[in-house]
């Protein structure tokens, strides 16, 4: 019987491979700490350690669509094995510079009406990952808001205006939402985050006596900055899942925690050879209600305890 003789190089195992990630954040990295924890989470779950078998270059555009632009392109240019984004601005950005390198969208609204995926079962392309209900989360906070504070009658709309597909969408289904309500809504768009104290003056002046945020990563961003003005000017405010803990009052939306670490998944079979427009979008499946006791105290305000039943989590 022939033996065959190794040697010594070749009897060693070979090295793991590192996947390389480019995350593509459209905000700021001080913004996103906890989301960013999400993903290093649901990476683990599935075997994955940063500066072991994965490495992840964070680069942030801070609200600037050329520079999210730029990233998409600097990224393509070293060639990664996916990039991962988290909105539907960031996944047009790198659908443009790419169409072959795998892009995963851990948070965003929806991928079809973007233009991004042809369907959430079969997205073609080279996309993939997690959406949530945009306007019905919208919805649902304006009637959160006018259940908490029914005395609201014209709230104020806080959001970039972009991008115009989401954005549209969610502004009608608001409206239609707050007629039958009896309150009006009134749009009070912000283009940089230095321009948010302006906004809210805006909003004393016009009367306003409730605000909405709309779920943007730049405002995202500034959830803290955003909180403040609205306890300053004694709104009544609902935001995105976060918000509550930055002192909104009211936080309402798809599971962030969830919606981040499934990108985890959908990294690992990309990692192992599927295609990412073979593999379908995943709806959000679970919502969460936060609301701000201290929040509440400080407007003089009662959560009613048929909102306390519901709610997650009631921050003391």
């Amino acid at each position: 019987m022939a033996v065959i003789a190794l040697g010594p190089c070749a009897a060693l195992a070979q090295p793991a491979k590192v996947y390389r990630v480019g995350f593509l954040g459209t905000a700021s990295a001080s913004g996103y700490q906890r989301e960013v924890e999400w993903i290093r989470d649901g990476l683990r779950r599935f075997g994955y350690e940063e500066g072991k078998n994965v490495a992840i270059e964070y680069r942030w555009a801070d609200g600037s669509a050329e520079r999210l632009r730029q990233i998409a392109g600097e990224f393509v240019a070293a060639n990664v094995d996916a990039i991962l984004v988290h909105n539907i601005p960031g996944a047009l950005a790198a659908s443009r510079a790419t169409s072959t390198i795998p892009i995963v969208m851990a948070d965003g609204a929806d991928p079809v009406a973007a233009g991004l995926a042809a369907s959430l079962a079969r997205p073609g392309g080279n996309i993939t990952g997690s959406t949530s209900f945009v306007p019905e989360e919208s919805v649902k906070r304006l009637e959160l808001l006018k259940q908490l504070a029914p005395a609201v009658r014209r709230i104020a709309f806080l959001s970039t205006a972009s991008p115009p597909p989401a954005f549209t969408v969610t502004r009608k289904a608001l409206e239609r939402s707050a007629a039958s309500m009896g309150v009006a809504i009134h749009d009070f768009p912000v283009r940089d985050p230095a321009a948010l104290p302006e906004a809210f003056r805006a909003m004393g002046a016009a009367a306003m006596d409730g605000v909405l945020v709309n779920n943007e990563p730049v405002l995202n961003a500034q959830a803290n900055v955003i909180a403040a003005l609205a306890s300053l000017a004694r709104l009544p405010s609902a935001g995105y899942p976060t918000f509550a803990d930055a002192g909104g009052l009211i936080a309402y939306g798809a599971s962030r925690p969830a919606l981040y670490g499934r990108a985890g998944y959908f990294l690992d079979r990309i990692f192992k050879g599927a295609r990412a427009g073979e593999l379908p979008f995943e709806q959000a499946a679970k919502f969460d209600l936060i609301l701000n006791q201290k929040t509440a105290r400080a407007l003089g305000m009662a959560i009613p305890s048929t909102l306390r039943l519901r709610a997650d989590r009631i921050i003391e």
